[in-house]
């Protein structure tokens, strides 16, 4: 039997061993379902704090539930450590890691680079890795396949196996989560996809195999500038109509009627998320380097990114309408998640709409039920949740609907706020019909 042949064999009767590098949103639930489907999974991650809870079978990822850990990791089918020295028994390795941008635009690969230096210390031969972490096309064969096999001396494709298989996650979702959201799957070589393929297929219930490593990641990217592009749509379509004195919201509802030919998406104060602010511009950075200017890209983003200053100046309008100046008004930020019923602030709008607040001399605070404090990085503010929510909005100024939670009661926040701003219809037929409430 070949190494193929052995490696394929040991995925499919689970015998192989897996490590997961990267505990995170991505990492920890595919780390879950690897385990729950009979394998034997190490999770591999520096942050000792993620290692030493886990191992007491509680998780810090809302997606996955501390009884699903504990119970694996009493079974023996998944543990976890801060010792890359582990990879070297080994059969199988999945690296999640973050790839954020810099602040000049360009991917940040530091995580990913660090990740495949440490795997290659100890690769060995009969080993399949797989790059689930967001990137720009040419990532896993022109940064991975360098770095891999080389100091070994092994062949991919014949003696190891390299793929790429984009993660789809969507916290907070419980419809389409980890195992039953379809797997694309790319190998750098045929016999690579055909490996990872196997593998993949013995925990997710489907498994969409792909020609290249490379149409892996454009796929992934793909999907999310798709969706980036059609919000920046929408949001400029807010624009016009808040200028042609429209309700945008009772246009798209009319448009979405429509049972074919449209896809709803709708308006808001900007982007947020790990995937759609920023994997599109993985793609437009990478088609630089071949004098190719992504213009759908680039002016999408450019709408996006200027939302939340638009959000600013519609809320100063408001209040200048209302005989209250911006600066020195005490104003109420419900929401900073970056999308509804999640813990998640990655790349929120909220920090911006926040910090472009306070720029205008607003004292502002913030509720979110789900996120107790908040810290701007590059600003360096630092903010705690206010604790009595209805207090709050009596006292403010302004309440403006950033993120719209479920849990909030936009009734009664109505009835007892002077003036709100809904960023995201939250009030709906509520904020339409209040002399109170103006709507993105």
């Amino acid at each position: 039997m070949t190494t193929k042949d052995i490696l394929i064999k040991k995925l499919k009767d689970k015998s192989a061993t897996i490590a997961i590098l990267g505990l995170g949103y991505v990492g920890l639930p595919l780390a879950v379902v690897f385990g729950e489907a009979g394998f034997h999974v190490t999770g591999v991650d520096p942050d000792q704090r993620k290692v030493d809870a886990l191992k007491k079978g509680e998780s810090y990822i809302p997606d996955v539930k501390s009884e699903a850990v504990a119970k694996l990791v009493k079974s023996g089918h998944f543990s976890a450590t801060a010792d890359f020295s582990v990879l070297k028994n080994m059969d199988a390795v999945s690296i999640c890691v973050p790839t954020p941008l810099r602040q000049t635009g360009d991917p940040d690969m530091t995580f990913i680079v660090s990740a495949t230096e440490e795997l290659a210390k100890y690769m060995h031969k009969g080993m399949v890795v797989v790059l689930e972490s967001t990137t720009y096309p040419g990532t896993t064969r022109e940064v991975l396949l360098p770095k891999l096999g080389i100091e070994h001396d092994l062949k991919v494709g014949e003696d190891w196996f390299l793929a790429f298989s984009p993660e789809r996650v969507d916290p907070g979702r419980e419809d389409f989560t980890t195992i039953n959201t379809p797997k694309v799957v790319g190998g750098i070589t045929e016999a690579c996809g055909e490996v990872a393929s196997a593998w993949y297929e013995g925990a997710i219930k489907t498994v969409h195999h792909v020609s290249t490593a490379e149409a892996a990641e454009m796929s992934k990217l793909l999907e999310n500038t798709f969706r980036m592009i059609n919000i920046g749509l929408v949001n400029e379509l807010a624009i016009m109509c808040q200028r042609l004195g429209v309700d945008v919201w009772e246009v798209i509802d009319a448009a979405a009627s429509k049972p074919f030919g449209f896809m709803k998406f709708t308006p808001g104060p900007g982007l947020g998320g790990h995937c759609i602010p920023i994997d599109p511009l993985y793609l437009s950075w990478k088609m630089k380097s071949f004098n190719y200017n992504a213009r759908f890209i680039e002016l999408a983003s450019e709408i996006n990114t200027n939302m939340p200053r638009y959000v600013v100046s519609r809320i100063l309008e408001a209040m200048n309408d209302r005989g209250k100046i911006l600066k020195g008004s005490k104003v109420l930020v419900l929401g900073v998640a970056y999308k509804p019923d999640i813990d998640d602030v990655r790349e929120s709008p909220a920090m911006d709409v926040i910090g472009l607040m306070q720029k205008k001399g607003a004292i502002v605070e913030y509720h979110d039920p789900y996120i107790p404090h908040i810290h701007h990085e590059y600003d360096g503010w630092k903010m705690d949740s206010v604790r009595d929510l209805m207090k709050s909005v009596k006292e403010a100024d302004a309440v403006v609907v950033v993120t719209n939670h479920k849990v909030y009661d936009y009734q009664a926040i109505i009835n007892s706020a002077k003036f709100v701003f809904d960023s995201r219809n939250a009030t709906g037929k509520l904020g339409k019909n209040s002399e109170k409430v103006e709507r993105l």
